[in-house]
Parts: C-alpha cells; sequence; structure tokens
C-alpha cells in the first residue's frame, strides 16, 4: 500500500496557492526523513480525495518535484522518492533556485537565439528600433578622452557627474528631489531590485508584489525564499481594498510595483491611488519599491510615488537598459540617505563597483541631448504601433484592458475566458513567442490574458493564429 504523507496540511484559505503548499509541504517531508528514499506516494486519485483538492494540482505538484529530483515518475507503477532528494535542500540554505523553475525556463528559452522566430510577447524593442549611430557616436568621442577610468574600478556609488544630472536634471524633471549622495549607479534596474531585495529579504517573509507583474521578480523573490502575495492590478493602479488587507494580515516589509506604465498592463497608477497607496505605506511601515523602467516612454508627466513621497518611504529604481541599450547596464537606486549608505554597503560586498565607462557612455548622451532625441522618436513611433495593434486585437475578438497612455505593452484577453497558456502552446509550433497572463502571476495562476509589445506585432501570422482560436 502507498504510504500516506500523514504530516502534510493544506490550508485553501492561505495566499500561497495550494500547489506550492503540497511541492513544499512534500519537500519537507523528506528533507525531515518522514518520507524515506524508495517510498511510493498516494496515486494521482488518492492523493486527491485524502486531501480534498483537485487531481489537476496533485499533477502538477507532483511533476514539479520530479523536475525538482524530489519524486520518480514509473509507468504504470506510480511516483516514488528519490535517494538524492535528501540532499537537494539543506534547512539553512538561503538560495532556493528550484522555485524559480517556471520562471528560469522561460527566461532560458527567451534569450535563446532561434531563427525565424516572431516575438510579440517579448519584453524589449527590436533592434531596428534602437539608434546604434547614438552610441557609435558617443563610444567614439569616450575613446578619445584619457583617463584612469578606463582601467580603473570608479566610484563606488557610480559615476559622479551622471548622478548629478540625475539629481538635478532628470529625476527633477519628473518631480523627484535627490542629491547625488541619495543615488547608486546600478548594473541595471535587475541590480537594483536585487540590493534591495538581499537587504530586506529574509526566507520566510511576505512580499507584496503586482498581480500581474514582473515574472522575473517573481522569480528571484521567489529564490530568496520569499512568500509573493499578490496585489491585484486595477486600471487604475493597486487594489487599495485588497492591499490593505493584506497589509493587516501579513505586516509585510516590501511593496514591488511599476506605478508608470506597468507590466504587463501598459496602465499608470493614478494620483489618488498613489496617495492612499502611500498613507497604507507610512501607517503599517511599508516600503514601496518603485520600479519606473519604462517611465521614460510616457510622453506626459505621470504620477511617480516617489515625487509624491519625496524618497521617505519609495525606493526608486530604474534604468537606461530598455530605452537606449540592453547590453550598456546602467541603472540606479533614488532613497533617503541612510537606506543608500546601506544598499552601497550590499553592492560593494557583491560586486564592489559598477562600470564608469558605461556610466560615462551614458552621461555623454544625456548631456548632449541625443538621449531626449531619441526617447521622443521612440515614443511617437510607439504610439502609431499601439493604435494600430489594438485594432487589429479588438478585430481578433479580444478584450483591451484600458488603453495604455504610452509605452511598449498591450494586454488583452482572449474570448470566453479562454486559457492564455493553450494559445501560447499553439502559437510556439507556428514559431510565434506569445507572453500569457499566467507567466505575470505570482504562481502562474490560470489566466485568459495576454500581454502584446506593439513593436514586434508587424507579423500577419500572429492575427491570423488569434483569429483562428
Amino acid at each position: 500500500m502507498p504510504v500516506t504523507p500523514a504530516l502534510l496540511t493544506l490550508n485553501p484559505l492561505e495566499s500561497v496557492p495550494l500547489v506550492e503548499q503540497v511541492v513544499t509541504g512534500i519537500k519537507q517531508l523528506v528533507e525531515q526523513r518522514a518520507l524515506r528514499a524508495g517510498t511510493r506516494l498516494p496515486s494521482i486519485r488518492d492523493f486527491a480525495v485524502q486531501h480534498g483538492i483537485s487531481r489537476f494540482t496533485v499533477v502538477d505538484a507532483y511533476d514539479r518535484l520530479v523536475a525538482q529530483g524530489y519524486l520518480l515518475s514509473r509507468r504504470g507503477s506510480g511516483f516514488y522518492v528519490t535517494p538524492q532528494a535528501k540532499t537537494q535542500e539543506t534547512p539553512t540554505q538561503t538560495t532556493f533556485l528550484e522555485r524559480a523553475d517556471d520562471v528560469l525556463w522561460l527566461l532560458h528559452n527567451t534569450f535563446r537565439d532561434v531563427p525565424d522566430v516572431v516575438r510579440p510577447g517579448c519584453g524589449w524593442l527590436p533592434g531596428d528600433w534602437l539608434d546604434e549611430k547614438v552610441m557609435q557616436k558617443s563610444l567614439h568621442e569616450l575613446s578619445r578622452k584619457p583617463g584612469a577610468f578606463l582601467t580603473a574600478y570608479g566610484d563606488i556609488s557610480g559615476y559622479l557627474p551622471l548622478r548629478q544630472q540625475l539629481s538635478q536634471k532628470n529625476l527633477a524633471d519628473i518631480g523627484i528631489s535627490a542629491d547625488a549622495q541619495q543615488i547608486i549607479m546600478t548594473n541595471g534596474a535587475s541590480h537594483g531590485l536585487d540590493l534591495v531585495a538581499r537587504l530586506f529579504i529574509q526566507p520566510g517573509d511576505v512580499v507584496l508584489v503586482d498581480d500581474p507583474g514582473y515574472y522575473t521578480l517573481f522569480g528571484y523573490l521567489k529564490s530568496l525564499g520569499a512568500r509573493l502575495v499578490g496585489v491585484p492590478r486595477l486600471s487604475n493602479g493597486p487594489d487599495i481594498s485588497v492591499l490593505q488587507q493584506q497589509l493587516e494580515t501579513h505586516r509585510p516589509k516590501l511593496f514591488f510595483t511599476n506605478s508608470v506604465l506597468h507590466n504587463p498592463t501598459g496602465t499608470s497608477t493614478s494620483a489618488a491611488i498613489a496617495h492612499q497607496l502611500l498613507q497604507l505605506a507610512e501607517k503599517f511601515g511599508l516600503y514601496i519599491v518603485e520600479d519606473d523602467i519604462y517611465g521614460d516612454f510616457h510622453a506626459q508627466h505621470a504620477t511617480r510615488l516617489a515625487a509624491l513621497d519625496q524618497l521617505n518611504r519609495v525606493i526608486y529604481v530604474s534604468s537606461y537598459s530598455k530605452t537606449i541599450s540592453a547590453s550598456m547596464r546602467v541603472g540606479f537606486i533614488a532613497c533617503h540617505r541612510e537606506l543608500a549608505m546601506r544598499l552601497l554597503d550590499i553592492k560593494l560586498l557583491t560586486g564592489l563597483t559598477t562600470s564608469e565607462i558605461n556610466q560615462r557612455l551614458m552621461h555623454q548622451i544625456l548631456v548632449e541631448g541625443r538621449y531626449r532625441k531619441h526617447i521622443d522618436k521612440i515614443r511617437a513611433r510607439l504610439q502609431v504601433k499601439r493604435g494600430q495593434v489594438i485594432r487589429e486585437l479588438e478585430a481578433c475578438g479580444l478584450h483591451i484592458h484600458g488603453e495604455p497612455e504610452g509605452g511598449m505593452f498591450v494586454w488583452a484577453q482572449l474570448a470566453d475566458g479562454r486559457s492564455a497558456a493553450e494559445v501560447a502552446t499553439m502559437a510556439s509550433r507556428q514559431n510565434i513567442m506569445l507572453a500569457p497572463g499566467n507567466l505575470f502571476r505570482p504562481y502562474q495562476e490560470p489566466s485568459s490574458w495576454l500581454r502584446f509589445n506593439v513593436a514586434h506585432c508587424d507579423d500577419p501570422r500572429i492575427f491570423a493564429l488569434l483569429r483562428a482560436n
């Protein structure tokens, strides 16, 4: 007879999905040796009946445990605990890569160089939209300047003239007051989010995230052992009533959010919602990590949380990777001084400094006006493409989640609540890479939504497939 994991208890009222509870529970039983190597687990049907959950949940959980090396599937016999499973993770482990398996798989496939693939689901601009001449001219001019910057580490906070430019011009233009000492240069926005997460998060901590939101961030936070709780994203920003309930229940330290041109919905947080969000942050001692990586694509003066809060409880993160060059990897964090000093310590311990060559290059592009001209062209081009793509999607029967005010993303729902994952799977067989909505949910919950990057929607096969399905 199969051994029933009697110590496993599931709570359907928990914010963590049942499939995650099953996976975590069985892994703990294996690591505690309550389930020994060679033990046969209950059949999918028996496990579902014993725990009052659906068979689909059990199938998903068993499949994940097989992929992570905890279980072995034997055709016609069942699922067995593998001898190696107990060495996969120890109680003192602080990095849990297996919790980010789905995101890692997606990222590996996203960056594979596969010919003839159409990528309406990707998160960056096409290469021919970015102006190589801007980079080439600035690189040529920079290479002719003498100085130790070509071989030295540089300022640990980052190139001072660039931080001063950000302080006095770029941040000031969007209403954020920060001196150069409050700014830390990073290797892109992901590096900035990493530094903040390293400083604040311990395994088991609850962290609030947008739902839907940035899937790479979700995978990274899970790898730190964080428990993600999604804040539903409405057309005007986070759902404030749900957020308040979550703050009262979990008392989290951090909420990661996009306030301007949110990924994946393309919408922006209204001033009214922003004020309510900041009031809750102050009341509950919450830090808000505002990821503004797409904000420069907004054509008008959009509300930033950091501008309203003036970096009291908001940690502002941005980058030029999406707008000028993914290869250059220049980003930054702006926050209050005390926090900046602590984040700088984390930066030193984990990577010393960031490239002064890249930062000098970005500074030159900014001060000579090349960046502003480049962004103006991109905004105008995106506006035309957005209108075209939205009309095409609506003609295919999809529902648009609030027309975006700018940027590259359109969030669209399939008719009759159809599974976006199923449509994306069919599209992949035709070399069309879609971005189904389940990827943008904290635990890949089912979704009928798709994210479209309008800059990659030129191929008519995309809309032919949507009309046919």
